[in-house]
């Protein structure tokens, strides 16, 4: 048998040939670092920023604030004193009301005897003024300067009996004289005894609480006010109409309403 040589070289070279490239290949991939493949995820995503140690040295805008805790206030915000009740001041004044519920009521007097001859004289000048009808006739009492008799909570321009006749409905003061009579005729209370505060203050209510009048006293209020009125004042808490103070020497100190 008779075997051909002719092919044998030819084979032998495709052979080497493609040993050879198998050979380049490895090579190739042997050159290129290989990666997991969270590695490669991770190269995907940002870096993460570590915060400063020391947050004065931050970049301005840099932090974050922490959101408030549910149903908290703002810092930045006062806070709300909207709910605050209003209460009338418990002593605004030497003219103010003084109805301490937490204290006992001083005693309601009529009888005029037991005032001080300086009171008592000055309250019958008083009245006898109003039963005149003659306005001008409380000038003197009033007096002038540091010493004169309070008549409003503010200031007053002007002449004092001009400032009356304006209160008055008829414009010729008839009509405050009748109150201010009307007022010294009620029971008095004597208040603040002993001290630079004291006083004899006509009608009794200004030292009274309101809610605690009984039937015979609210038929006294109601000859100086009406029931809209004492509504009025039951829901400011103390009597503020008309009053009249005179001090233990018999200086008349006030004849003002309001609050």
């Amino acid at each position: 048998m008779r075997f051909s040589m002719s092919g044998r070289p030819r084979g032998l070279a495709l052979s080497i040939l493609i040993a050879a490239s198998c050979l380049a290949l490895s090579l190739c991939f042997a050159s290129t670092p290989s990666y997991a493949l969270s590695e490669i995820q991770r190269e995907d995503l940002p870096s993460p920023v570590t915060p400063p140690a020391n947050g004065d040295n931050a970049a301005p805008g840099a932090t974050v604030p922490m959101p408030e805790a549910p149903g908290s206030k703002p810092s930045d915000q006062p806070a709300d004193d909207t709910d605050k009740p209003e209460t009338p001041p418990a002593n605004g004044g030497i003219t103010s009301p003084r109805a301490d519920p937490d204290q006992p009521p001083p005693a309601v007097v009529y009888d005029l005897n037991t005032l001080p001859e300086p009171v008592k004289r000055m309250h019958g000048l008083i009245i006898e003024a109003c039963k005149s009808g003659d306005i001008e006739k409380l000038r003197s009492l009033i007096g002038k300067g540091d010493s004169m008799t309070q008549l409003s909570l503010g200031d007053i321009d002007g002449d004092p009996i001009t400032f009356l006749k304006s209160l008055s409905g008829d414009g010729d003061g008839q009509e405050i004289l009748a109150i201010l009579e009307e007022v010294l005729s009620a029971g008095y209370v004597h208040v603040d005894t002993g001290t630079p505060q004291e006083l004899y203050v006509w009608p009794y209510f200004f030292a009274l609480p309101l809610d605690k009048l009984d039937p015979r006293q609210r038929v006294e209020l109601f000859k100086l006010v009406t029931a809209s009125d004492y509504d009025d004042m039951k829901q400011f808490g103390a009597y503020i109409f008309y009053r009249v103070g005179i001090t233990p020497t018999g200086q008349w100190l006030f004849f003002v309403a309001g609050d």
